[in-house]
């Protein structure tokens, strides 16, 4: 259990972090941020009240399914996040793993990650964080343009990303570098959206206690 938040993660992850790649690097992306925080929740963001969108998915292992598949007729909480390659995305899993996970099973909800890398990228995913429950594909961010949440990293970003060795395009199995805000959804039994929390900066994430406190707000008849 890591009995910490994920914000105080975060918090003790980029102290190591900009000492690691430096204060140069570490502007860049903190002017990422700040750009993301400024422009805000783009419009057209799917909201409580609304159906949630469906589309076809892929497994880790390469088998198709929808996301009306993966939710089965439970309650789910839908996750979307960038990738394998993203640290905040790995803390995010790896603290819903162990701490979100077996209190959403005891409700009977479900809890199913999306993201536009590849299913081989998403089988590391699941290796990183030890992961139960299942880390679907998105090829296209189909899913994703669907619930309004589709961005990519700024040009000074990725060109940050090529020093430090590696490019989002490589992880996505469109080999383009969209990729969605880190966004949470509950999903009642009937396909409807009752919470929505989009982060457009990525360092930030829904805490398991707003995950909880959604679910347990959902009516009776739709758990």
């Amino acid at each position: 259990m890591t009995n910490q938040s994920i914000a105080r993660q975060v918090d003790v992850f980029n102290e190591g972090f900009t000492a690691q790649i430096g204060q140069e690097l570490s502007e860049v992306f903190d002017g990422e941020q700040r750009d993301l925080r400024d422009a805000g929740i783009p419009g057209g963001v799917v909201a409580a009240g609304a159906v949630a969108p469906d589309a076809r998915l892929v497994t880790s292992t390469g088998t198709e399914t929808t996301l009306a598949e993966a939710r089965g007729d439970v309650p789910t909480v839908l996750v979307f996040y960038r990738g394998a390659w993203c640290p905040y995305c790995n803390i995010t899993l790896r603290t819903y793993q162990q701490e979100l996970l077996p209190a959403l099973q005891e409700r009977g909800v479900r809890l199913v990650a999306v993201s536009p890398q590849t299913p081989e990228a998403a089988e590391q995913s699941i290796a990183n964080g030890e992961l139960a429950f299942p880390a679907l594909t998105d090829p296209e961010n189909v899913l994703a343009g669907a619930f309004g949440i589709v961005t990519e990293p700024s040009a000074a970003a990725r060109a940050a990303h090529t020093r430090l060795g590696f490019d989002v395009a490589d992880s996505n199995a469109d080999a383009t570098a969209a990729v969605p805000y880190p966004s949470v959804f509950v999903i009642d039994t009937d396909g409807v959206v009752r919470f929505a929390d989009v982060h457009v900066d990525y360092t930030t994430r829904t805490e398991v206690e707003q995950v909880l406190a959604a679910v347990d707000a959902l009516p009776v008849t739709t758990r």
